[in-house]
């Protein structure tokens, strides 16, 4: 329910949300003003502009997806700055930082990052971070790319799937480090490992393979785990803020783990389609859920999901990765793109995959993994949280409801997703961004908004 006021102290009040941030507070008010949280107490009684009935519902800073693909410019008919950050705000999402990859031109310099901000203003409905590369061809221009204003610096320890993105041998990578740590910036690696994955690939080609198992066997964890423990060497060596991306197996946020105890700033990344989802369920469903690293195993796939459960990851992201869909129709598994479609699932997923023993889900770590850290990880400290002074972006969500993900309600520009028909729990009710309803019911509201974020140096994961 909402209601009107001609003369009000504040913009907004949320009123009886059950309030999220470092702990799950009781039934609370929340009011805004001037796009800012400027009190939250039991009762506040103040006149509003608007003023919003929650009750029964949470409240929980909105969400931080650090790992979206929206390939705008250039390749906007896979996804777009409109589309995607629909979905991401009608997930609960209100800022996402764009990888560096699958634009046309990469952003890989001034030129192409002005680019991507031209693409995304006035686009976008949430609020935009970018990721530069880290290539073999890019490394002089990291420090325009740095005054631009890119929160980090994104490799491929593998072939990456796009031409014009070149993976970073150990030369490369070390060498980009080197800049980056001078920069104040972290990289972010995909880790895998290219010698091992180019040579199963070959051989099984040469053999004729087509299978979804024999492309499961070519990227075995094997790769992810080299790929991460000469990442983690390098960054020590180099001093540079690490942050491996995509995690899949439990054992590689255990390299993670004890390089952090040994004081490396590294963190962990994964997606809660490694935890939702298993090999068997690629074998079953097919090219959705074709990603790279692949699904694992159900045992590795539950360790993971402990590991998440006990604090030891440090972010969870979507890795929105879609495209047209005859990009993922091929008789050759090899061939079919490996991306899923998972940004609007992002904050119910991954309810769904922290739900303990008692079927509830630990909202206190959605808040951390989901808000909390990645704010951090963007050097954004005035988002994140649900403080005083804090950027109003929020999102009401209904623990109770669960539900299952139809097609119509996807905001995609390409509605192909593994969570299609999948049941989850806790619905995005309304999005918030700088308390101004940005989604409502499934649908974005008024105008795209979104600004570019910079990053403000200092505030860095390494602090």
């Amino acid at each position: 329910m909402t209601m009107n006021a001609d003369s009000s102290r504040f913009d907004l009040v949320i009123r009886g949300a059950k309030v999220v941030s470092e702990r799950v507070l009781g039934e609370h008010d929340v009011a805004v003003q001037d796009g800012k949280i400027a009190e939250i107490a039991g009762r506040i009684d103040a006149d509003a502009r608007q003023v919003i009935d929650a009750h029964g519902l949470h409240v929980l800073p909105g969400v931080i997806d650090v790992h979206v693909h929206f390939n705008d410019p250039g390749r906007a008919h896979w996804e777009g700055w409109t589309t995607g950050s629909a979905a991401a705000a009608v997930g609960g999402t209100t800022t996402v930082a764009e990888m560096p990859l699958n634009a046309s031109p990469p952003t890989l310099d001034g030129a192409s990052f002005d680019a991507k901000v031209t693409a995304a203003s006035g686009a976008s409905f949430v609020d935009f971070a970018l990721w530069g590369g880290l290539t073999p061809v890019n490394l002089g221009d990291m420090a325009e790319l740095a005054a631009r204003g890119v929160i980090g610096f994104k490799a491929f320890m593998c072939n990456s799937g796009i031409e014009d993105f070149l993976a970073a041998d150990d030369a490369t990578l070390r060498e980009g480090m080197l800049r980056a740590a001078e920069l104040g910036l972290p990289v972010a690696v995909h880790a895998e490992d290219e010698a091992i994955t180019s040579r199963l690939t070959t051989e099984a080609r040469a053999a004729g393979e087509r299978s979804i198992r024999a492309y499961l066997a070519s990227r075995p964890p094997e790769a992810e785990l080299t790929a991460i423990a000469r990442a983690i060497e390098l960054a020590a060596e180099t001093g540079c803020e690490l942050y491996v991306v995509h995690i899949s197996t439990p054992e590689g946020v255990g390299l993670v783990r004890d390089a952090a105890s040994r004081g490396i700033a590294v963190r962990a990344e994964t997606c809660p389609h490694y935890l939702l989802f298993a090999d068997d369920d690629l074998v079953l469903h097919g090219a959705a859920l074709k990603c790279s690293p692949p699904l694992r195993p159900l045992p590795t796939q539950e360790a993971l999901g402990e590991m998440v459960r006990g604090g030891l990851v440090d972010v969870l992201a979507s890795d929105h990765s879609p495209s047209p869909p005859e990009m993922k129709a091929h008789e050759g598994f090899f061939a079919i793109w490996g991306g899923i479609a998972g940004c609007q699932s992002l904050l119910p997923a991954s309810l769904s995959a922290i739900e303990g023993a008692s079927g509830e889900a630990d909202v206190s770590l959605a808040a951390e993994l989901l808000a909390h850290n990645p704010a951090r990880l963007l050097q954004q400290p005035g988002k994140g949280r649900i403080r005083i002074g804090m950027d109003a972006d929020l999102v009401l969500v209904d623990l109770r409801e669960e539900f299952t993900v139809a097609q119509d309600d996807l905001r995609y520009r390409h509605s192909i997703s593994p969570y299609v028909g999948f049941p989850l729990r806790g619905r995005p009710v309304q999005t918030f961004l700088r308390g101004v309803t940005i989604a409502r019911a499934g649908n974005v509201v008024g105008r795209p908004q979104g600004r570019l974020i910079t990053p403000a140096r200092g505030s860095g994961i390494a602090d």
